[in-house]
């Protein structure tokens, strides 16, 4: 039986299929928002699941935002004094993989006020009920065993929508889990249209085909978790890590994600890198077992981004450069968010 669930990724995947069209047609009709959160180094997962994605369509000519959400790294912790170092790291991160800062705009939340306004009247337009079905509320609330959770970290649905409205994306890239939260900015853009009269579009969903990575310990791949090959790695530090990963008892190496979800893992990280068919990689590798495996990755991984290393250790080594870079950014969302505070107060009457 077809859910609404299963509908909707339908829907989503059509609809990718006609923007991707569209995109090729006329890239510069299209305003892409998307972004991280500076709690670590991005990791291999972030580069194949968003950051290449981010690349290739700066690449086509689509206008690019770029958040770095400092905001959101308090939603569940203290702000740690690492946040500064971080959020170079976040710059250096992007740059090195081929993010061009003179045709991206990196911002900081942080520094932005005249977005972060926006919270205030976009809370007006949901009620309690509608964010505290957001999925990711939802997990944070069960990751808390039912203890308190922090008003910033509710609200978090509502600021991603003040992040794409503030200036006016109207395309922002996502996994299928991440198709309500945008769904909510669509509603908030529409309410707000409909109470104060036509002012921002409704954001479409660009769907990523990015297939889900795990780390070294068969879990998602995640900077929390601890599991993860950071982009910024050495050559040995990417051996040791890949030579901890988790496999199993079997000898024969194949491709099989359903059954052997850790070895199909390790042969897909193989693949992506070397830009092959997980199964080829799989029959190449054969009865060589997980230690042939292992080392096919690790070669795979330091061949991959070598490059990438490179360039990010030259851009880290001048953080008078990324900081330029991020004042930049920040002066131009500035000007962008200020324009469309002044919009909304105009449509809500609350210029005095």
């Amino acid at each position: 039986m077809t859910t609404a669930t299963d509908h909707s990724l339908t829907t989503a995947a059509a609809r990718t299929a006609e923007l991707e069209r569209r995109i090729a047609a006329n890239p510069g009709a299209f305003r892409i928002l998307t972004g991280d959160r500076p709690t670590g180094p991005l990791h291999i997962a972030h580069y194949f699941g968003s950051l290449h994605n981010r690349v290739r369509l700066q690449q086509l000519g689509v206008e690019l935002f770029v958040l770095i959400a400092d905001y959101q790294t308090i939603t569940d912790r203290d702000s740690p004094e690492s946040l500064p170092n971080d959020v170079e790291g976040v710059i250096a991160d992007h740059l090195a993989v081929g993010i061009d800062p003179a045709k991206a705009t990196i911002f900081a939340h942080s520094q932005i006020p005249a977005l972060n306004q926006l919270l205030l009247p976009f809370l007006s337009l949901v009620s309690v009920a509608e964010v505290s079905r957001n999925p990711t509320v939802k997990e944070e609330y069960a990751a808390t065993g039912g203890s308190a959770m922090s008003a910033l970290m509710f609200t978090y649905p509502v600021h991603q929508a003040a992040d794409i409205l503030f200036c006016h994306a109207n395309l922002v890239p996502v996994g299928k889990d991440q198709l309500p939260h945008l769904e909510l900015t669509r509603t908030i853009a529409r309410r707000f249209n409909e109470r104060y009269g036509q002012f921002f579009a409704a954001p479409d969903a660009l769907l990523s085909a990015a297939p889900l990575l795990l780390g070294i310990d068969g879990q998602k791949m995640s900077k929390s978790r601890g599991n993860a090959i950071p982009i910024r790695a050495t050559a040995d530090e990417t051996a040791r890590l890949i030579k901890g990963a988790k496999t199993d008892a079997e000898r024969a190496i194949t491709y099989e994600p359903d059954r052997r979800p850790e070895v199909a893992n390790l042969v897909l990280l193989t693949a992506l890198c070397q830009d092959r068919s997980p199964h080829d990689v799989a029959a190449e590798i054969g009865a060589g077992g997980a230690a042939a495996l292992k080392a096919a990755l690790t070669e795979a991984v330091n061949e991959r981004f070598r490059p990438i290393r490179a360039r990010r250790a030259e851009l880290a080594a001048d953080p008078g450069m990324l900081r330029e870079v991020l004042r930049a950014g920040n002066d131009r969302a500035r000007d962008i968010a200020a324009t469309t505070l002044a919009g909304v107060h105009r449509h809500m009457h609350t210029t005095y």
